[in-house]
């Protein structure tokens, strides 16, 4: 569990998940390969993360550019379906 954890703020975890989403990634299986070394996720675990990440008001609060930019690729890639 994070230590200092009162509720109000992302845990270390979810701050982890934030940065990665902000680096650019090249090549194919780069950003995988980083999911698997640095955060010790499965792709699928970290994706189910990241999405529930991005309801969550302390995301906003604490990165809203890049939280703003997933929810926008989110809501384009739902109204594709």
């Amino acid at each position: 569990m994070d230590e200092e954890y009162d509720g109000t703020r992302l845990g270390r975890r979810e701050q982890d998940i934030l940065a990665l989403e902000r680096r650019g990634f090249s090549g194919p299986g780069a950003k995988e390969r980083a999911i698997r070394e640095e955060l010790g996720l499965a792709p699928v675990r970290y994706y189910q993360l990241l999405n529930a990440l991005l309801d969550d008001p302390r995301a906003l609060a604490h990165d809203p550019v890049t939280v703003n930019r997933l929810r926008r690729i989110r809501e384009a890639r739902r109204a594709e379906r």
